[in-house]
């Protein structure tokens, strides 16, 4: 591929990685405004036709890794396990 063919690849990422933002926002002005409804109406479920939206609280429980390393640092290092990936990036540059 030239030059040319990455310089509009890389043009092309950037456009529609910001459509992806500009969508990504729109969609989430849309779940607030339907989360606001779901006050209005005191309700945690709406339907709809062809759709449901639920809004709750949830309980979860989280293993705390750093308070467990700090802890027990022994322990936590036999448990560790080194992985290896890749990664790519594109970022814009300013000239």
């Amino acid at each position: 591929m030239s030059m040319n063919e990455l310089n509009q690849k890389a043009r092309d990422y950037f456009a529609i990685q910001e459509m992806i933002a500009d969508l990504t926002e729109q969609a989430e002005a849309i779940k607030d405004q339907m989360k606001a409804a779901m006050v209005e109406q005191s309700t945690e479920e709406l339907n709809g036709t062809g759709w449901r939206a639920t809004w709750h609280n949830t309980v979860t429980n989280r293993f705390d890794s750093k308070a467990f390393q700090k802890e027990h640092s022994d322990l936590y290092k036999s448990f560790c396990k080194p992985t290896t990936g890749t990664r790519f990036t594109l970022n814009t540059v300013k000239a």
